[in-house]
């Protein structure tokens, strides 16, 4: 899963062909890391939409549109005023490198007709939007670099503009058979590495792609190759190279049931065989909003639930100290009875001592077994017996604290496992507002003033149709969950729940029906595993019951029930019911 530079070279081609002598009409900076740029060309409007961020850079067109924080971040400013109507000259590749340039002409305060680069850097986490002068003089970058973050290049306003070159790596495009059989011979590793390390561009999984189409062994040693296997793969290599500058390109995501596990610019006939499919697609851009568009949500709800996460996280390492201390202190109570029954053994017995004894052989009348009991030779009976009374009664008074406080720590972490377990379902910021409302309630988040204004919740349960056409909604959150159980759910609907883990409440409206079909339950419970925190769990527990049969718990944080009497069934994690907007 590569976005290497032979998918930024398919990339260039679609722009080159989409962009090149449009206008930009809008620029948009939705994340502090994003730019959104709205373009007009040939009676068309197109939308690209540029990542820098380090986890999942990303820059392809797309249809979606995201919203803009009220007021534009300075290098959103930066560039409305320079290039917020300029025309695109050109985009071009260096070389293969994950660099895309986009030359942009646009008139200046004077009227004069100037030029300007928009350079985008796919290097992972060294990602970058860099806006240049003509003459390559940075004038501003949506990420600042200084000398003390990189030794190699600063990339701040002022500085030249340059390709840092750390890594030397022939050009795939320009390459001769000449250079590409030195570099075979002058690397020990196996070919399919040699082929990447030592060529700009090329991606691993490209390079197996080579090795495959060439029928050579992707870990046998590059410098041992044999000469027919060695001409054999430069000619698929010099094949493949042809293509990308001819703009051969056939983009194609290669699934594992079902499921997307690699995606490149041509057939990955690698991947060919059982349990694989493949679907090509006539635009990278739609192949890559494909792949990537449900990864990038999820990378940024994460960025934007760090917060709350570690709030929630720390909460819960507390508690666990707490709780495991607490049963520690409970176990030691366990020994409470011993002291009452040497207690009352000597009010029984204690007229045979005649003092200073340190211990005294009894008859234990409850087991019929002898005991001894230890003295205080200071003591009498009577005092002994006071003593052992004593110890008892605080014992006894310290599990019955212990008892209330182990149940509330136990009440806590299961509330706080359940709200973790929101936090890995919520895919939408709005997800995150009834969260952070009910740690608010709990004190885990310091409640807003009552002059602030209350957020406006949008965010609504999952809402699935089964294979047989009912209705079955999941719960986000605690408060989704308490919503859908006590007044979405009439007392005849299902309810199904992972049993014993933190989860979301998954109602199916039975529409007045006695039976359902077995269907029904299997994908309702699939659902019910899906939204827990067993999902990566090959099987999954699942209790369901009918509404009716549920009870809140007095108390309790929302989203918490209780029920005795349930049906259980195994399911597997899944969700590919058709979801109903």
């Amino acid at each position: 899963m590569a976005f290497d530079g032979i998918t930024i070279a398919n990339l260039v081609h679609e722009l080159k062909h989409t962009l090149e002598g449009g206008r930009i009409s809008k620029i948009a900076q939705p994340e502090k890391d994003e730019l959104l740029i709205a373009i007009k060309n040939n009676k068309e409007n197109y939308r690209l939409q540029i990542s820098a961020s380090a986890s999942l850079p990303l820059i392809y067109l797309t249809d979606n549109n995201k919203p803009s924080p009220m007021t534009a971040p300075n290098f959103c400013m930066l560039l409305r005023k320079h290039i917020g109507s300029a025309r695109i000259v050109s985009v071009s590749q260096p070389g293969l490198e994950r660099i895309i340039r986009f030359e942009l002409e646009h008139l200046d305060e004077m009227g004069d007709v100037c030029r300007k680069k928009l350079i985008v850097e796919i290097m992972g986490k060294h990602s970058n939007i860099i806006f240049c002068k003509d003459d390559n003089t940075i004038i501003d970058s949506i990420k600042h670099v200084s000398a003390n973050m990189s030794s190699v290049r600063e990339v701040l306003p002022g500085r030249d503009y340059f390709i840092p070159q750390t890594v030397e790596k022939g050009d795939p495009l320009t390459l001769t058979e000449e250079a590409f059989r030195r570099a075979m011979a002058a690397s020990p590793m196996p070919v399919q590495k040699a082929l990447y390390c030592s060529f700009t561009g090329i991606s691993p999984i490209i390079a197996q792609e080579i090795c495959h189409l060439a029928s050579i062994d992707g870990d046998h040693s590059a410098n041992e190759l044999t000469e027919p296997e060695l001409i054999h793969l430069y000619h698929t290599f010099r094949l493949m190279m042809e293509d990308v500058k001819e703009g051969k390109f056939s983009p194609a995501i290669v699934y594992e049931d079902d499921i997307p596990v690699e995606y490149a610019s041509f057939p990955l006939t690698c991947f060919e065989g059982e349990g694989y499919s493949r679907k090509d697609f006539d635009s990278i851009s739609t192949l890559l909003a494909r792949f990537y568009s449900s990864r990038d949500a999820v990378t940024r709800i994460r960025q934007k639930s760090s917060d709350l996460r570690r709030i929630v996280q720390t909460a819960l390492e507390r508690n666990y100290k707490k709780y495991d201390l607490q049963l520690k202190q409970l176990k030691d109570t366990e020994k409470r009875e011993k002291y009452r029954i040497y207690g009352e053994l000597l009010n029984t017995y204690g007229y045979e001592l005649s003092g200073g004894e340190r211990s005294f052989k009894c008859l234990n009348y409850y087991t019929n077994e002898e005991i001894t009991i230890p003295l205080d030779p200071q003591l009498s009976a009577k005092d002994n017996a006071k003593k052992h009374f004593d110890k008892y009664n605080k014992l006894k008074r310290t599990y019955e604290a212990l008892a209330q406080l182990t149940g509330e720590t136990r009440a806590e972490i299961d509330h706080l496992e359940s709200v973790s377990a929101s936090l890995d379902i919520a895919l939408a910021e709005n997800d995150l507002v009834q969260i952070k409302e009910e740690l608010m309630e709990y004190g885990y988040v310091k409640k807003r003033r009552p002059s602030d204004k209350r957020p406006k919740v949008t965010s609504r349960p999952f809402h699935y149709l089964s294979s047989d056409g009912f209705h079955i909604y999941v719960g986000k959150n605690n408060y989704q969950n308490e919503e859908l159980t006590f007044k979405v759910a009439n007392g005849g609907d299902w309810w199904f729940h992972a049993k014993g883990i933190p989860g979301s409440h998954v109602i199916v409206k039975a529409e007045g029906q006695a039976d359902l079909p077995d269907r029904v339950f299997e994908e309702a419970g699939a659902l019910a595993a899906y939204y827990s925190k067993a999902r990566d769990n090959d099987k999954v527990e699942i209790d369901y019951i009918q509404r009716k049969n549920i009870r809140k718990v007095a108390g309790s944080a929302p989203g918490f029930v209780i029920y005795h009497t349930n049906y259980s069934l195994v399911a597997s994690p899944s969700c590919h019911l058709t979801q109903v907007e």
